[in-house]
């Protein structure tokens, strides 16, 4: 058994089963183990298995709104959006999905991707919204397909 004065971010890949080789990026583990911690059965672990399955459903559901709200040309609307998914993303330490989403959140304040600078051309806040929205439902692919695996799904998600 490993020593536990191990840092959490020196800890290999595998001691939760979580399988982040050369995608360190897409889950803040610390983040994510405090999730786990919040499990009553370290086997089932169902409190964790239904908030990711939870936000699953949801990024799914606001990305389907975000693809309405860019059809509708609703910057304000894909603000609200990207700020929501963020929030969620963040809070299961999803780090790829909410910088990406803080960033469509920014592109539809009509900022730029730091929500420091105006950008008062729409056209070209809509085209960093899609260029972002293509980038965030990799990460999220990518990070979903890990979960499952983690989880051991045996449907897809």
């Amino acid at each position: 058994m490993a020593p536990s004065a191990t840092p959490a971010a020196a800890k290999s890949t595998d001691d939760l089963g979580l399988d982040l080789t050369g995608k360190e990026d897409l889950l803040d583990r610390t983040t994510f183990e405090q999730i786990l911690e919040m499990d009553d059965d370290d086997e089932d672990r169902e409190f964790s298995k239904g908030l990711v399955h939870g936000f699953f459903e949801q990024a799914e559901s606001t990305f389907d709104k975000m693809e309405d709200a860019i059809a509708a040309r609703d910057l304000h609307e894909i603000s609200q959006l990207g700020h929501f998914l963020k929030g969620s993303s963040a809070t299961l330490g999803l780090t790829k999905v909410k910088d990406a989403c803080e960033k469509i959140q920014h592109f539809g304040a009509q900022k730029d991707e730091s929500g420091t600078v105006d950008e008062p051309d729409e056209t070209k806040s809509l085209a960093n919204i899609k260029k972002t929205l293509t980038e965030v439902k990799d990460a999220y692919k990518e990070v979903a397909k890990v979960l499952s695996s983690f989880y051991q799904d045996t449907e897809s998600s």
